[in-house]
């Protein structure tokens, strides 16, 4: 065992008579140019990315105030021209510049809705191509001045206006009572007080007038007439006192004159 180890040791020890072993570290042949290869495409994307995102910076007009003719601006923001909206619009505030009108436009309708806070509709609006509808518990119309001219809410409706005027050629139709202080016609024209299928009453705590200061006055019935009082009398005041039963010819008229 001993001879051997010397030798062994010997061997090992003996200066070689090659030269040093250079070991090469790096990345040669194809994966050298596959590396290039991908290197040089990431700087193509890169530069095509850079280049889409200056064309879009140009093409939506990106300022430092906003995009567009949409502005950016203390009180919020600011739109110029036409706007169209594809999705619900949810604003404290809606105003058109100083002395231009503000238009809303729409292929079918515009809906306004009031919300809660629990989002229930309290009120809304809706503008269609057949009708304009309105939802809510109350609906009112006043001056500028703060005056109501108009109100209608399930119990009651209110003119506040001085005047009502109807100019539908047929009239008014009134399914129930009506109660005003004064029915008159416009100058020059007749009055007409009509109920073609039942009873025409008008009731008064004080009174009931009925004046025509520059015409007739004509009170037309199919079977009776009648002249009521309960508590008072009748009476009739006119130059010629005179009033005819019938306007057939072939009953004879008999007049009657009161005193």
């Amino acid at each position: 065992m001993m001879p051997q180890e010397q030798y062994t040791h010997h061997r090992s020890t003996m200066p070689s008579s090659e030269g040093p072993q250079v070991y090469k570290v790096g990345i040669y042949g194809w994966r050298k140019r596959c590396l290039y290869f991908f290197v040089l495409l990431l700087m193509i994307l890169i530069l095509v990315n850079l280049a889409m995102t200056i064309w879009i910076l140009k093409v939506m007009n990106f300022t430092i105030d906003g995009m567009g003719n949409l502005r950016i601006t203390e009180k919020g923001l600011k739109l110029e021209g036409d706007s169209e909206f594809l999705q619900p619009l949810y604003a404290k505030e809606i105003q058109s510049r100083p002395g231009n009108a503000l238009y809303f436009k729409s292929a079918r309708n515009v809906t306004v809705n009031i919300l809660n806070e629990q989002t229930k509709v309290l009120t809304q609006l809706i503008t269609g191509p057949k009708a304009v509808e309105a939802y809510g518990k109350k609906f009112e119309v006043k001056t500028v001045s703060g005056k109501l001219l108009f109100s209608a809410d399930s119990n009651e409706v209110v003119v506040g206006a001085e005047r009502l005027r109807v100019l539908g050629a047929e009239g008014t139709v009134f399914p129930k009572s009506i109660e005003t202080p004064n029915v008159r016609a416009d100058p020059f024209k007749e009055l007409r007080l009509e109920s073609p299928t039942r009873s025409l009453v008008m009731e008064a705590p004080k009174g009931v007038e009925i004046n025509a200061e520059a015409g007739n006055m004509e009170a037309t019935c199919r079977t009776e007439l009648r002249l009521e009082s309960k508590d008072g009398e009748v009476s009739e005041r006119n130059r010629s006192p005179e009033r005819h039963s019938s306007n057939d010819p072939m009953f004879p008229k008999t007049h009657h004159s009161l005193c």
